[in-house]
């Protein structure tokens, strides 16, 4: 259907995009006997001049999901997977540049750690030392994360991780909100505060003429500095917390210019144990309840002065 064609008709056609989800990738390094494992999921995200295909129809500018999906094994084979972020770059920077009607490529890409397997000195002395450099075991922590989009000529690269569960069980208190005549929740001043931390982090990397982060190096020092600030703000809310984390980072990573995090609060209310003549004091160590629903969902950007944000205000909740 001609754009003449349409001439009249009170319909357009707005932001499309398409490709192939969740790729799950498992890359095998050999390094003589010791074996390095990348666990990816990858997602591809394709834009471009796609009008005709959903007006007429027309394949003509389409580049087939499946093919998206072979490329990302083949060059997990051609090119290695030295880090989310640098396959993430090597697959946007192809799909733009090898295919003129595709104008914007978003790679979302999940990684999963693993972690070898520490065995014992006697069972080495059976199956020999080398062998165990290459059995791992699942981490049972966060989901690494990265979402890379490129237009042909600035890049957009940002990190991150959900499913991270942290908790604080003291240095933490809750008291001087609002109260009507609905409020029944009652004043902490030692209570356990407890998260599951979805966070994204925006690089101020933006193109080749700048130098490019150590991917790696950098998601571990963010960890570092966020379960830092986490481990020793004595915190009045878990807004003040997210706030020093994101701020730690901003301040102790150059490369980084926005923060944004999703946090559930995972409420721990103090068990009434009273009916059965027993006393439950924070002081002496205390029992409570964890509860999964309904949960307090705090979110916040934390910016570097002078910078606009640019991350989704919905991103962490993916």
């Amino acid at each position: 259907m001609t754009d003449n064609s349409r001439r009249g008709r009170p319909v357009m056609l707005g932001q499309n995009q398409y490709g192939k989800a969740e790729n799950r990738v498992v890359k095998i390094t050999r390094d003589g006997a010791t074996h390095h494992i990348k666990d990816l999921n990858v997602s591809v995200a394709l834009s471009g001049d796609m009008e005709e295909v959903h007006y007429s129809g027309s394949n003509a500018n389409v580049l087939p999901t499946d093919t998206t999906k072979n490329t990302v094994y083949a060059f997990a084979k051609e090119y290695g997977i030295e880090s989310a972020e640098q396959f993430g770059i090597h697959l946007a920077r192809h799909f733009v540049t090898s295919q003129e009607p595709i104008k914007t490529a978003r790679i979302r890409i999940e990684e999963y750690a693993w972690e070898r397997i520490e065995t014992s000195d006697a069972n080495s002395r059976f199956i020999g030392a080398d062998d165990v450099k290459h059995s791992f075991v699942r981490k049972g922590q966060e989901t690494r994360v990265a979402q890379i989009t490129y237009d042909g000529s600035s890049w957009e690269v940002i990190s991150g991780l959900k499913d991270l569960v942290v908790m604080n069980s003291t240095n933490s208190e809750f008291w001087g909100y609002v109260k009507d005549k609905y409020t029944t929740l009652p004043e902490a001043y030692d209570r356990i505060l407890a998260t599951q931390v979805s966070g994204r982090w925006r690089f101020n990397w933006t193109g080749d003429e700048q130098k490019m982060p150590n991917w790696d190096k950098s998601y571990d020092q963010v960890r570092k500095h966020m379960l830092q600030a986490f481990a020793e703000t004595y915190s009045l809310s878990l807004q003040q917390t997210l706030y020093q984390m994101g701020s730690r980072i901003i301040e102790n990573r150059s490369e980084i210019d926005e923060v944004r995090f999703s946090l559930p609060n995972k409420h721990h209310f103090l068990v009434d144990l009273k009916p059965f003549g027993l006393e439950n004091d924070t002081a002496e160590g205390a029992v409570y309840l964890a509860a999964d629903r309904p949960y307090g969902l705090i979110e916040a950007t934390i910016l570097r002065d002078g910078c606009e944000p640019h991350i989704p205000v919905d991103l962490t909740n993916l």
